[in-house]
């Protein structure tokens, strides 16, 4: 599987966004891609930041947008996975993973976890997912596609697994504030990349993420705003590094193997060592 994660910055536009965005699909086409990763809301600006009613008007595009990048999938002959603000009806909305395979909608994933934190106000606008963790067939695989937030919840990436997804991949948009400290930013981005990593190995399959990267203001000047600190990567079934991005603008480029995941699962047998039955409490919020 060969694959290109795009990692970007905000171009000040959506029309800015989307002609970068694509001018970068034809790129990594040319260079061999055969499926394309797209980074969290890629058409235009975190615009989570604040609470802003006036935000809910990006949603509207949402059929238009599905049709174009089902355009751009279909004349590149490309899987492409995107990320798109999807309007449902007036006061329900999704941020919603809509997967192409050269040029046909493979399915599409509406994100399930819901942050609310300062400067990340995602409860204001998405609605949690109804579709459930279901994994997504396309030309060059079975792909476990999940967002963001997703990311650090084990139940998630174990369900796609146990579905038969062949790769986890994580359109994200994160980042630290200019004012957190040197160490604590380390801490955080350590974090972010450990946990997906423990994915990857639990699992015995390889992770995707790709994530923005570049300074955005907070548009209502309640908070300075956020630097998305890049850093996408692709790790393999033993949660080894494939290629990992620094923090500025890049595509990146791997060749994914994934019959590893077969060896790997053959010598580290987690899902035939698992004891279900034993499990119950983990749907319970808390146990005292």
């Amino acid at each position: 599987m060969e694959v290109a994660l795009i990692q970007q910055s905000y171009k000040g536009s959506k029309e800015a966004m989307v002609a970068d965005t694509v001018a970068k699909v034809k790129e990594a086409k040319a260079n061999g891609a055969k499926l394309v990763v797209l980074q969290e809301l890629h058409q235009g600006e975190y615009f989570c930041q604040s609470e802003d009613t006036k935000f809910f008007d990006y949603a509207k595009s949402f059929n238009a947008d599905v049709e174009f990048w089902a355009s751009v999938s279909k004349s590149e002959d490309i899987v492409l996975v995107t990320s798109l603000f999807e309007e449902r009806t007036a006061g329900l909305y999704h941020n919603t993973a809509v997967v192409f395979d050269c040029g046909k909608v493979a399915g599409k994933y509406r994100k399930m976890h819901i942050p609310d934190d300062p400067g990340f106000y995602e409860k204001f606008y998405f609605t949690p997912g109804d579709l459930g963790f279901e994994p997504i067939d396309t030309s060059v695989g079975r792909l476990g596609v999940l967002i963001c937030w997703d990311q650090w919840f084990p139940e998630a990436a174990r369900t796609m697994a146990l579905k038969g997804a062949e790769v986890l991949i994580y359109p994200t948009a994160i980042g630290w504030f200019d004012s957190d400290s040197k160490d604590e930013k380390q801490r955080q981005l350590e974090a972010w990349i450990t946990i997906q990593r423990s994915h990857a190995i639990a699992n015995g399959i390889p992770v995707i993420s790709c994530n923005r990267c570049g300074f955005e203001a907070d548009s209502s000047g309640v908070m300075d705003g956020i630097r998305f600190w890049g850093n996408s990567f692709v790790v393999g079934a033993q949660g080894e590094f494939l290629l990992r991005a620094g923090e500025g603008e890049e595509i990146l480029y791997c060749d994914l193997d994934l019959s590893r995941s077969k060896e790997v699962r053959d010598i580290w047998p987690f899902f035939r060592d698992r004891r279900v039955e034993y499990y119950s409490d983990l749907l319970k919020i808390y146990c005292n």
